[in-house]
């Protein structure tokens, strides 16, 4: 199943992205309304090979299912390579999923 729907387009020297991320950011309020444990993403980062081009550490202050858009300098990147996708919860839980940039 796939928790991400990843865009990422180069167009000169910039590359422009945009995240989708399925998550249903549980806070600490509306879990203990339900009676169950907070589960929200910790941390969020993109890269491009070992390149790192995003990097946040998030809280509760997200809403369900995320949408991301942010822009990087294309460093030399070429035909063929992918932005790849890291969330990690509350919970321990990771997603990582990856799209080719479009327009290298």
């Amino acid at each position: 199943m796939s928790t991400m729907k990843i865009k990422a387009k180069a167009e000169n020297d910039v590359v422009s992205a945009k995240v989708m991320i399925k998550h249903d950011m549980l806070t600490y309020d509306q879990a203990k309304t339900k009676g169950t444990t907070a589960n929200f993403m910790t941390h969020i980062s993109a890269k491009v090979g070992e390149t790192v081009v995003y990097d946040m550490s998030t809280s509760q202050f997200l809403s369900k299912n995320p949408v991301l858009k942010f822009k990087f300098k294309n460093a030399g990147f070429k035909k063929g390579d992918q932005l790849e996708m890291t969330w990690s919860d509350l919970s321990g839980a990771t997603s990582t999923e990856a799209k080719e940039i479009k327009g290298l």
